[in-house]
């Protein structure tokens, strides 16, 4: 098992989540491809999004179905600047790479916002630290793995 999966499993565990790491069948770099690959509506994946907040990382758990707006998101957490992360920013900040950013297992807690488009799903998925492994969970759990914060972040 990669240690990205491990660390992840291990604060999963930890954390009485009950959903399994999942490995599919292929790369799933996008919500799309994650949704094809489960068979499940692409809002139901939580994309895992690493912005650059004046100059400090920001983890936007994202319906697969939105799009986050900057601006939208600056405001909420009282930033001049949100920009979306070059990939040495998030392997950096996540100890993971784009595509495979797990909302959990971190080097180091990051500020998390949740979108509050999750909620309309029962089951949403999740990435599981690297690109092809994925867990189910909910957005009430994602937010108390996450200490995350509830927020509209797009459209």
């Amino acid at each position: 098992m990669h240690p990205n999966v491990e660390r992840v499993a291990k604060i999963l565990k930890e954390s009485g989540v009950a959903g399994e790491i999942v490995t599919l069948p292929a790369s799933a770099p996008s919500a799309r491809a994650a949704a094809e690959q489960l068979g499940c509506e692409v809002g139901a994946i939580a994309n895992s999004l690493v912005f650059e907040a004046d100059g400090a990382p920001l983890l936007v758990l994202t319906s697969g179905a939105h799009r986050v707006d900057t601006e939208q998101v600056a405001a909420l957490v009282g930033a001049e600047k949100v920009k979306r992360a070059t990939p040495d920013f998030v392997r950096e900040a996540t100890g993971q790479t784009i595509g495979g950013v797990a909302p959990v297992g971190h080097p180091a807690p990051i500020r998390t916002l949740v979108d509050v488009w999750l909620d309309r799903h029962e089951e949403v998925w999740a990435a599981g630290g690297i690109s092809h492994t994925v867990f189910p969970t909910s957005y009430t759990e994602l937010l108390r793995i996450t200490g995350g914060t509830a927020a509209e972040v797009g459209d």
